[in-house]
């Protein structure tokens, strides 16, 4: 039953739900490009820089890499309460992305540098600039996913834009994936070439922010005005929100299996396939294919639903686990199988920011009340805990295993925990993406539910 409550008898102005110009969909996009600068190095390369190149233990990198993580969820939370209370000439999320573009790219630069302090002072300086790149990421990207669901109401013009998202996301996790240790090795290697490689990508980040924020335009308003909510209200109203539940647990888990697979790839690189340099060719063979898979599969999602294509997407991960345990030491058997789980991931990653989109309308229809900035910072919790929790499980796991960083080989349980994180921890995580998916019906609903939004504008 929806709950549509008129507030001193205002109604707020229809929000647009007419077509998004590309160039508005480039510069949205355009800030997940900057973002994953940083962010895809927090996954797929802190661990490595504090355990090979500074010299913490895995543990002990394991521990600062949840912990921060966790600590800095909860700050999600208060984040987004703010920009749902954030009134400005610039509107409600664009004022974030202005104030902390600059800040965002300077910390990436602190996170990967690595001054003298003795081993207790570099693990404090760690997990202090660590959790200044998460909690300044929490204020930038938390409104940056609010203003998804603030540029357009309409579904499929929503997905395009998430698309695009995605494409750049990608484009910008491929260019540190591929150019980070190039990087670091023309600059000299050690902590100098890493510090100096990170220098680029956090100017280039500050940039990218800056491009979006000028770039586009929030035209979506309440269906009713609204006073400011009260934060125990607006967060009662969120707890009711079963969907936006069910996509805070999804996000999750996604987040749990990409920050484990950024973060294997070089372990297994070295020690599994026995050549580092590897490292680059599994991120394209894992990247590539869903940045070239992004520009088709629109017209999947608009045929068969946002919900049945994640499905679809998520059994399709599983089948390239179970090709890559044919012969997990065989590159091309490895690359084949990792081509395979990313085209998978295509309609996951290509739905996931959408979906949580619809949960902000579905909130609003059924409680009255429309918090975009909660919704999504506490989605951005699931990922920020997922994230951590991911990166900290493949350090936990290589610990137990025995991993000692520095070294040039490893036992056979170090190469079996390397395996079990390469290959069966993404089967795990696919098949409670399936489980979640399946309780998710919100695609079936969306149509009416918005007809009696847009009723309750006019009326």
């Amino acid at each position: 039953m929806s709950v549509i409550m008129k507030s001193e008898n205002n109604v707020a102005a229809t929000p647009s739900m007419t077509k998004i110009k590309f160039k508005e969909k480039l510069g949205y996009g355009l800030g997940d490009f900057a973002s994953n600068l940083i962010w895809t190095a927090t996954s797929a390369f802190v661990a490595f820089f504090y355990t090979d190149v500074v010299g913490l233990s895995a543990a002990a990198v394991g521990t600062l890499l949840l912990v921060a993580r966790l600590i800095d969820g909860f700050a999600d939370i208060g984040i987004g309460a703010l920009v749902d209370k954030t009134k400005s000439k610039h509107g409600k999320a664009r004022p974030w992305l202005l104030y902390l573009a600059v800040p965002f790219g300077a910390a990436g630069i602190l996170l990967f540098s690595a001054p003298d302090l003795g081993p207790s002072g570099i693990l404090i300086y760690a997990y202090i600039t660590y959790l200044l790149v998460n909690i300044i990421y929490s204020g930038i990207n938390v409104p940056y996913g609010v203003l998804n669901a603030l540029i357009t109401q309409e579904p499929y013009e929503r997905s395009i834009l998430n698309i695009v998202r995605m494409i750049l996301a990608l484009t910008g996790a491929i260019v540190v994936t591929m150019c980070t240790m190039p990087l670091v090795s023309a600059f000299g290697g050690g902590k100098m070439g890493w510090t100096l490689t990170f220098t680029i990508f956090g100017v280039m980040s500050s940039i990218l922010f800056l491009l979006t924020f000028m770039t586009t335009k929030e035209r979506v308003r309440p269906s009713v005005v609204q006073n400011d909510i009260p934060l125990k209200r607006a967060i009662k109203a969120l707890f009711r929100n079963k969907y936006w539940g069910l996509m805070v647990v999804f996000a999750l888990v996604t987040f749990i299996g990409s920050a484990a697979s950024s973060a294997v790839n070089v372990y297994y690189a070295q020690h599994v396939l026995h050549n580092a340099a590897l490292v680059g060719t599994l991120g394209i063979a894992a990247l590539v294919p869903m940045l070239a898979g992004l520009f088709f599969v629109a017209p999947i999602i608009k045929r068969y639903g946002k919900r049945n294509a994640a499905l679809f997407g998520t059994v399709i991960v599983i089948l390239g686990s179970l090709v890559m345990m044919i012969d997990p030491s065989n590159l091309s058997i490895v690359l084949s199988g990792t081509v395979l789980k990313a085209i998978g991931t295509v309609p996951v990653i290509g739905t996931v920011f959408a979906m949580m989109g619809d949960t902000v309308d579905y909130g609003e229809w059924k409680t009255g009340v429309r918090t975009e900035g909660l919704v999504y910072s506490a989605g951005s919790f699931g990922g920020k805990a997922g994230s951590g929790l991911g990166a900290a499980v493949v350090s936990w796991v290589l610990a137990w295993g025995g991993y000692v960083g520095g070294q040039d080989t490893v036992s056979l349980s170090v190469q079996h925990a390397i395996q079990f994180l390469f290959i069966y921890l993404p089967m795990i995580i696919a098949v409670v993406q399936l489980i979640i998916l399946w309780f998710y019906k919100l695609d079936q609903k969306y149509p009416q539910i918005m007809k009696e939004l847009n009723e309750a504008k006019s009326s």
